[in-house]
């Protein structure tokens, strides 16, 4: 069930010019080295001050690439945004606290170098998917993205580990890269939320199993800090839809998360 608020900003993109919502042809990135990886920066020609949007693709911990971005760089660059898609090191060579490591460093990087790609550093939003959203929604919540004005996670059920555990819900798959029990805590975005007020959050789920279990849990602990945060009841997806149909014609949480990012950085 889609919530008040994102009703609210979906009626809000109902108001966004048609022709934003096509799909353009695909822009080319520049590539750069971070440091531990690369990563592709997306933005318009003469670009000045544009709000930005900092991607983490996803692939259980294990693979992926940056490349893997569909419509999202088109789209976003239409709406007047540009797009970042980072690499992380993967399973084995790395382990996820390395990974979410990466993703501070890729973030520092953009953070002191997007003005000169047409990005405005004080207005990046943090967004990722499966493992990426994961990687996004650690970092965030622990201080390791400064200045975020505002997270975009789509579908993980990582959001507390321990409870997935005690609700018999630690899939195989899970198991296998989350294998230490005391590391738990510390790679749980849940245990970052604490009293603390975090930046605008939204928040979407599939149909795939647990995730709108974990996700609305998330959403409620966060709300409870006096988070301002958007859940998108996205159960008519499935886990590879709801990333790969972002930035196409007509699609339902392309539109409000395209509300929410105008309201949070546009």
């Amino acid at each position: 069930m889609i919530d008040r608020r994102t009703l609210l900003l979906a009626s809000m993109a109902a108001f966004v010019p048609a022709t934003t919502l096509a799909r353009q042809s695909s822009p080319s990135p520049k590539t750069f080295d971070y440091g531990p990886a690369k990563l592709d920066i997306y933005a318009p020609d003469g670009a000045s001050g544009l709000p930005v949007v900092f991607f983490a693709h996803g692939g259980a911990w294990e693979f992926g690439k940056r490349s893997q971005v569909g419509s999202k760089p088109a789209f976003l660059l239409a709406n007047g945004f540009c797009f970042v898609s980072i690499d992380y090191r993967m399973l084995p060579e790395a382990d996820v606290a390395t990974q979410a490591s990466d993703v501070e460093k890729a973030y520092a990087y953009v953070s002191a170098n997007i003005a000169k790609h047409g990005g405005d550093p004080k207005r990046v939003v943090g967004m990722g998917h499966s493992a990426g959203c994961h990687l996004i929604a650690l970092t965030g919540m622990r201080g390791g993205l400064p200045g975020v004005a505002g997270l975009l996670l789509d579908d993980t059920r990582a959001y507390d580990l321990a409870a997935l555990e005690k609700n018999g819900r630690m899939v195989r798959a899970y198991a296998r890269v989350f294998s230490d029990p005391s590391q738990w805590a510390a790679l749980s975005p849940a245990s970052y939320v604490d009293g603390r007020k975090h930046p605008p959050t939204f928040i979407a789920y599939s149909g795939a199993s647990g995730r709108g279990e974990e996700s609305k849990a998330f959403a409620e602990r966060l709300r409870a800090t006096g988070t301002e945060v958007t859940l998108f009841d996205g159960s008519a997806y499935t886990h590879m839809s709801i990333n790969r149909d972002f930035g196409r014609d007509g699609d339902a949480l392309t539109a409000a998360a395209l509300a929410f990012l105008k309201s949070t950085v546009g």
